[in-house]
C-alpha cells in the first residue's frame, strides 16, 4: 500500500491489476484506502498517471460530498432550532443515493437522518419540510397525530407535500424558483 498527497494529507491506496480488465479503470473508498483498479498490461508510468488522476478526482468527490452534508446538517440544526425548538437530536444527517422509494430516513436509536440525493435540487422548502420530518422522528418514531403537529410546523409544510405527490407521480421537475406560484 502507497500513499499520495492529495490536498492537506496523504490518501492511502492500493493498485489492483486485473488481466480482466482491457482499458477500464475504477476507483473506489474502501474503509478509508483507495482501491484503484487498471489492467494488467499498463506500464509503470501509466499506473502512475492514473492513480494520480484517480486519487485526483476521489479526492475532489469526497471535499464537495463534506461541504455538502456540513450544509445539510447546519440546516438541519437551524430548523430543530427554529421549528422545532431544539427537541430534535440530530447523530448524523447526510446525502445518500441508494433511497429510491423515500425522500429521507431516520434511525431513532442514532438520530442518524439521510436524505435522498434525488432532493438536492428541489426548491428550498421543499428539503426543509423532508428535514424537520425527519428531525421530528428523533423524538416521535410514529406518524401519530403528535408527530404531524409537530412535522407540519415545518413552513410551506403543506404545499412541500403536494410538490413532492407531483415529483413522486410524474418525475422530476423543471428547476422553478424559490417564490414561483407564492
Amino acid at each position: 500500500m502507497a500513499g499520495r498527497e492529495t490536498g492537506s494529507e496523504p490518501t492511502p491506496y492500493r493498485v489492483i491489476r486485473s488481466a480482466r480488465r482491457t482499458r477500464s479503470v475504477q476507483a473506489r473508498l474502501v474503509g478509508g484506502v483507495a482501491e484503484i483498479r487498471i489492467p494488467a498490461h499498463f506500464t509503470q508510468a501509466q499506473e502512475r498517471e492514473v492513480v494520480e488522476e484517480m486519487l485526483a478526482k476521489l479526492a475532489k468527490k469526497t471535499r464537495a460530498r463534506r461541504r455538502d452534508d456540513a450544509s445539510l446538517r447546519s440546516r438541519a440544526e437551524s430548523l430543530n432550532a427554529s421549528v422545532l425548538e431544539g427537541r430534535a437530536s440530530i447523530g448524523s444527517i447526510r446525502w445518500v443515493s441508494n433511497q429510491r422509494s423515500r425522500w429521507g430516513s431516520c434511525t431513532v436509536s442514532t438520530g442518524d437522518i439521510r436524505i435522498s440525493d434525488r432532493l438536492r435540487q428541489v426548491p428550498d422548502y421543499v428539503l426543509n419540510a423532508v428535514i424537520v420530518h425527519e428531525l421530528t422522528h428523533t423524538f416521535i418514531p410514529n406518524h401519530s397525530a403528535e408527530f404531524y403537529a409537530w412535522a407540519d410546523r415545518a413552513p410551506q409544510a403543506e404545499r412541500a407535500r403536494g410538490y413532492l405527490e407531483a415529483y413522486q407521480r410524474f418525475g422530476e421537475p423543471e428547476a422553478r424558483s424559490e417564490d414561483a406560484g407564492g
